[in-house]
């Protein structure tokens, strides 16, 4: 396992930050990316199977003026990979409030992308008067009954989880399957893929996709029903909608959803982007967001 202090020679010219560490509440280390100074941060959440490094870019774009904050989730990246930690989205709304509340910030832009939405937007809606611009990516904080038949697969707890933990049927697919107007380079994808090259360490990838609740008898649907409810607290906060149109599993449904819950946002709409849009789209996706963030308010 790559610990956040060992980050191989070839990984440093496309990772080129010295992660810090975090203990959890539920006592795991969390590896987390922060860069720039200030009490003002954008928080970036990734997803599954992301990790910070997904965010590399952004990163370099945005920390000589604002303070970037990037956790990697446990179980996730470079953060410690329990084999019995608690992975649910209640925790990891506990781990992110932690961590912001750790490091003192007095105002957090959001940044997020796959379930950084759920998350991020779980930790908003707990300490609203924190939170300042948005900007998702492909993602939903809402309940909803549509399921790529691939990722319900995925789901099932035999099968399933020998896709995803032995055979590597989620992380390594979603290296191309995430992409559509550009192959990811070499490096890319070995980076991607990096912190999940065992059964072990792909424990938390799994229980992502085990967590995502389709019926309110799911553990997690309360958190994600909660969640949701809270996005009307955010309906006059500055935000930015990026969308990658050629995503597996984040359809224009869910941009159309965004579009209703945050009818103030603007928007970017990428049809030829896959679900990875940062990475697919990050000539275009990068400079708009990095501007969105930076751009003095009113």
């Amino acid at each position: 396992m790559v610990n956040a202090s060992d980050i191989p020679d070839w990984l440093q010219p496309l990772y080129p930050f010295q992660p810090r560490s975090f203990q959890t509440p539920h006592g795991a280390r969390m590896s987390y990316v922060d860069e720039g100074q200030g009490n003002e941060a954008v928080l970036m959440l990734h997803g599954n199977p992301t990790w910070s490094f997904y965010y590399r870019e952004l990163v370099q774009a945005v920390s000589p003026q604002l303070r970037c904050i990037v956790p990697d989730h446990i179980g996730m990246g470079l953060s410690a990979k329990p084999q019995d930690y608690p992975y649910t989205l209640a925790t990891r709304i506990d781990d992110v409030t932690a961590l912001v509340q750790s490091l003192g910030l007095t105002k957090v832009h959001l940044v997020v992308h796959d379930w950084g939405g759920a998350i991020g937007f779980g930790f908003a809606a707990r300490q609203p008067e924190l939170i300042g611009r948005l900007v998702i990516l492909n993602t939903a904080a809402f309940p909803s009954p549509r399921i790529p038949a691939r990722i319900a697969l995925c789901k099932m707890r035999g099968l399933g989880t020998a896709l995803v933990r032995g055979a590597n049927g989620f992380a390594r697919p979603a290296t191309w399957m995430a992409m559509h107007r550009r192959k990811l380079s070499a490096d890319e994808k070995r980076a991607f893929l990096l912190p999940y090259d065992s059964w072990a360490n792909r424990v938390a990838v799994n229980a992502f996709i085990k967590d995502i609740p389709m019926s309110p008898a799911h553990p997690s649907w309360d958190a994600l029903s909660s969640t949701a409810a809270g996005l009307q607290q955010f309906t006059q906060n500055p935000a930015l909608v990026v969308w990658g149109g050629r995503d597996f599993c984040f359809s224009d449904h869910y941009y159309t959803e965004w579009r209703r819950r945050l009818p103030q946002a603007e928007t970017m709409y990428l049809a030829d982007a896959g679900h990875y849009v940062l990475a697919d789209a990050n000539f275009e996706s990068v400079p708009r967001i990095a501007a969105f963030l930076t751009q003095p308010r009113p």
